[in-house]
C-alpha cells in the first residue's frame, strides 16, 4: 500500500497593514469630529417623561376564568397578605375579602392619630 498524499491545508491571510478593529476611522474630507451616535439618537439622557403622580400599586387581584375551567383568584399585598382560591364560590369569596382588606391594610390606611 502506499501511503496517502496529504492535501493542502488552507491557510490564514496575511497580516493586516491598515488600522486595527478597535482603532476609529479616519475623519471624512467633509471635516468635523466623528459621530459618536447614530443619527436620531439624543446625545443626552433626556428625564423621565412618564412622571408619577406619587402614586404606586400596593395590592393586585389576579382573576384568572377561563371558559368551561375552574375559576382562579390570587389576592396579593404589599403588607404581606397572600391568598389564592379556586372555584366559583372561593373566588367570589375572595374578591369580595380582597376588598374589605383594602380598607383595613395598614399600608393604605392613615397611621395618624392612631395610639401606641
Amino acid at each position: 500500500m502506499s501511503p496517502q498524499q496529504r492535501r493542502d491545508l488552507k491557510s490564514l491571510p496575511a497580516t493586516p497593514t491598515g488600522p486595527g478593529i478597535a482603532e476609529p476611522a479616519p475623519a471624512s474630507a467633509g471635516g468635523g469630529a466623528p459621530k459618536v451616535v447614530a443619527e436620531g439618537v439624543p446625545a443626552a439622557v433626556r428625564p423621565d417623561q412618564h412622571t408619577g403622580d406619587g402614586r404606586y400599586p400596593i395590592a393586585w387581584l389576579t382573576i384568572t376564568a377561563p371558559r368551561g375551567a375552574v375559576p382562579t383568584v390570587t389576592s396579593v399585598c404589599a403588607c404581606g397578605r397572600n391568598r389564592f382560591a379556586a372555584g366559583h364560590h372561593k373566588a367570589l369569596a375572595l374578591i369580595e375579602d380582597h376588598t374589605h382588606h383594602r380598607t383595613l391594610c395598614p399600608l393604605r390606611t392613615d397611621q395618624e392619630g392612631i395610639a401606641a
